[in-house]
């Protein structure tokens, strides 16, 4: 039997002249519907988590831990003031592969609204910061006032979370509270800062503690006692594999009063956490194109049944098993095929237009109560979309392999009918 012969034959198990309403055929034509419904959320999942955790990862790297940190020991001359630790992190502009340097001193402190307080993380940075940094340009939108430190005094830009929290708007004063030393007591120490702009990363988890204020009012406003300084450095490119060698030469430059670590170095539990959840979502979808796939078997053992006699007819003119198998090996592969066919445009579309269909989906819930499905405390506000074409094109080759895999049985059976026993 040529290999001719089988596709022929295989394209009439499919696209039959007669019988077209065989209980077999329907059962075919509901495991390509059922594939398709499979690919939908799996597609939908990958390009999702993709858009958020590259959208998350962006934020991170680009507005808290820079593509290096730098941490400088406390207490060392070069942190005595702001001029001095402001030069001491401009002599690592010079390494090569260093395309921008931060200085940022941090601390820990309470922030007192008018009627509450909450915890805030203080953020000294230079002034102008939120103009020369390409990420705090781009990716912090503005929600009120203006991003700019440059006019000096006790203005804070604070994120939206800790605004809502203290009920602040841009204009308004608050107080923070942080810790010095009186002689041997420690007392608490009040600054008061007005609120020059309120933004927001989209990614509440991130920015909901932080307070940037110009790093001269640091150094004059708190104590640096306890706080803790840092150098954030850029590359070219944070996913470069010379980033290892850039730390390196930072670290010899840097000395024995400075530890230097890579991003993902300072962030690897959330990045594991990532990385754990995506794998578990594609896990969970991929079982059910799993499940969907054993429909095609349940097809193709069904289609052997009524095509017995066909079988047998074909055997005794001369097909061999071979080719009556491989018949029905590309009948399921047809069925995979096609769900994918079905499935693959639906599931892009999803992708595309989830920020759209996840508001459409919140205001119609929230006829009758309230939720959030996208709650920005854990995920972002909007899905940066991102289709991951390598992605798809291996769930694509799966789906099609798995539907393979699932014929082989039946198949195999068809191909060792006896052509006596049918025919009787």
């Amino acid at each position: 039997m040529t290999l001719k012969a089988s596709l022929y034959f295989a394209k009439s198990l499919i696209f039959p002249k007669t019988e077209k309403n065989s209980s077999a055929r329907k059962s075919l034509y509901g495991a390509i519907i059922c594939i398709g419904l499979s690919v939908v959320p799996l597609i939908a999942v990958i390009s999702v988590t993709n858009g958020m955790i590259n959208g998350m990862t962006e934020r991170i790297i680009g507005l808290s831990s820079s593509h290096l940190e730098m941490r400088v020991a406390n207490g060392i001359e070069e942190t005595k003031s702001v001029q001095k630790f402001t030069a001491y992190a401009e002599r690592f502009a010079g390494v090569k592969g260093i395309t921008a340097v931060y200085p940022e001193v941090t601390i820990s402190a309470l922030a007192v609204g008018k009627n509450i307080r909450t915890g805030a993380y203080i953020r000294g940075v230079s002034d102008d910061i939120f103009s020369r940094n390409e990420s705090f340009k781009t990716l912090f939108e503005l929600i009120d006032g203006k991003a700019d430190l440059s006019t000096g005094g006790n203005t804070a830009i604070i994120g939206k979370k800790m605004a809502e929290t203290l009920n602040l708007h841009a204009g308004d004063t608050f107080r923070i509270i942080t810790t010095k030393k009186s002689g041997t007591v420690v007392v608490p120490k009040l600054t008061t800062v007005k609120v020059g702009a309120i933004v927001t990363s989209g990614y509440q988890e991130l920015d909901e503690l932080w307070i940037f204020i110009p790093i001269q009012t640091f150094f004059k406003s708190f104590s640096m006692e306890n706080a803790d300084f840092n150098v954030l450095l850029e590359t070219e490119n944070a996913f470069s594999p010379r980033l290892v060698a850039i730390q390196r030469a930072v670290k010899k430059v840097a000395g024995n009063y400075a530890n230097v670590y890579r991003w993902e170095q300072v962030n690897s539990a959330r990045f594991e956490n990532f990385s754990s959840t995506k794998v578990m979502l594609v896990f969970i979808m991929m079982m059910i194109v799993l499940v969907a796939s054993i429909n095609i078997s349940s097809a193709i053992v069904m289609l052997v049944m009524e095509r017995r006699r066909e079988i047998a007819i074909l055997k005794s003119v001369g097909a061999t098993p071979r080719g009556i198998s491989l018949s029905f090996m590309l009948t399921g592969l047809f069925c995979g095929f096609s769900g994918l066919c079905l499935g693959l445009p639906v599931g892009l579309l999803i992708s595309v237009f989830s920020n759209q269909l996840i508001r459409g989906l919140e205001r119609l819930v929230n006829l009758f109560t309230d939720v959030r499905l996208m709650d920005p405390a854990y995920y972002l506000q909007t899905i940066p979309v991102q289709i991951p074409v390598g992605q798809i094109i291996f769930v694509c080759a799966g789906t099609l392999v798995l539907s393979f895999l699932m014929s082989v049985l039946p198949a195999v059976k068809a191909g060792k009918e006896k052509p006596l026993e049918a025919l009787k």
